[in-house]
């Protein structure tokens, strides 16, 4: 049996930082973050867009407005003090029909009341940003959001928590719980003062061991983006106006950290948590419990789920969503679309009682166990606040 002060499960960007901060705050205490691949952010953490998100999407009383708008300028610090890649490359979301303008009106009024730096502007000023970007009418400009690499920050992180005596096990998948304060892992016993489920696309099924999470299960979506090669037909992340119904932002324009322009991403229903390629880390058990939940979700038309699947299916036809791409600037050439991207599964949750998808981040947890449920986008960017505020709520209180 191995000992510690703070036990972590998941080694993505939220268990990276939550360690981060639980340093700062417990200087003293034992560490250990479990890890059940062979590195950290190999999934969601390591597999997302890349973008630092100004937080104007969001309704001024969720988490992800605050955490989004204070994480994107930490975010960009922590990289600027690391000597890691940060592309300031803006952004704009168009709209496509006099229908679009006053959602767009709407996401202003968002990001104002959220604090965050944003304006409408016109078309002769969308065109001084990006000459080939296209709006009916108006365009809201983002200056402050940016790219940066995923996996750049996360191994940075990894570095530092090292350095910091915070010890890892990596290859060590969660099993099952024994007892509050004790898990059966791949390798042995681990008991702790204080578990913390970072667990992602297994958050839910862990948080059930430990007897929350009842209400919520994760139905996974898959996002897939297409890159172009032999040129750079923007010079700005475009974005169409979204539904606001829905956490997805639809097909936009993003420049890499790199300067690869890419489009996407999909939204398509997964049917296993893990379901990037092929049969790759099928489990029957999961593609029966996924299957049924989402049929249940297309017979009902749940948030409009039946529509939202059959648009999203459509998406694995290059020319389908390069059309939808196409829409938002003045000239494209769909020959440059030629390479897909590496496929990321956002671990989105589910209230299956009201049959709603979770908007917002959901933490619950007691005592001994703290369970961080729904940490979907923006959540990279929002990550080092968002943490901060786990362990002022869940540990430094109870402690």
């Amino acid at each position: 049996m191995k000992e510690t002060d703070f036990l972590i499960i998941g080694a993505g960007i939220i268990g990276l930082t939550l360690a981060h901060e639980l340093k700062k705050k417990f200087p003293l205490k034992k560490i250990i973050i479990l890890e059940k691949e062979s590195d950290v952010a190999l999934h969601g953490s390591g597999r997302n867009s890349g973008v630092l998100h100004a937080g104007f999407y969001y309704t001024a009383n969720s988490m992800k407005a605050r955490f989004t708008r204070d994480g994107n300028s930490e975010m960009v610090a922590y990289c600027e003090k690391k000597g890691l890649a940060v592309n300031k490359c803006r952004k704009v979301v168009v709209a496509t029909s006099e229908e679009e303008l006053p959602p767009l009106f709407e996401l202003e009024r968002r990001g104002i009341a959220n604090g965050v730096q944003i304006k409408i502007i016109d078309e002769k000023e969308l065109a001084e940003i990006d000459p080939n970007a296209k709006t009916y009418k108006h365009a809201l400009y983002s200056p402050t959001t940016s790219t940066v690499d995923p996996v750049e920050i996360c191994n940075s992180l990894k570095k530092e928590l090292i350095d910091q005596d915070i010890e890892f096990y990596f290859n060590c998948p969660y099993l099952n719980n024994l007892k509050s304060n004790a898990i059966r892992t791949g390798h042995g016993v681990f008991e702790a003062n204080k578990i913390i489920n970072a667990a992602g696309l297994y958050a839910d099924k862990i948080g059930r061991d430990f007897g929350f999470c009842m209400n919520y299960v994760i139905v996974p979506f898959k996002g897939i983006y297409l890159k172009f090669k032999g040129g750079k037909p923007v010079s700005t992340n475009i974005y169409p106006v979204p539904d606001l119904k829905n956490p997805f932002l639809g097909v936009h324009f993003t420049i890499t950290v790199d300067g690869t322009v890419k489009i996407g991403p999909t939204a398509i229903p997964a049917f296993w948590r893990e379901n990037y390629q092929g049969l790759t880390n099928f489990k029957f058990g999961e593609f029966i419990q996924i299957i049924l939940k989402e049929a249940d979700l297309f017979l009902r038309n749940a948030f409009g789920f039946r529509r939202l699947a059959l648009q999203e299916m459509k998406k694995y036809n290059k020319k389908y969503l390069v059309g939808l791409a196409a829409r938002l600037v003045k000239s494209l050439d769909p020959t440059g679309f030629q390479e897909w991207s590496r496929p990321g599964i956002r671990a989105q949750l589910l209230n299956y009682k009201t049959r709603e998808l979770v908007q917002d981040f959901i933490v619950e947890g007691d005592s001994q166990s703290v369970h961080v449920l729904n940490a979907v986008s923006p959540a990279f960017t929002g990550s080092f606040p968002f943490s901060r505020w786990v362990v002022r709520n869940y540990i430094e209180k109870v402690i």
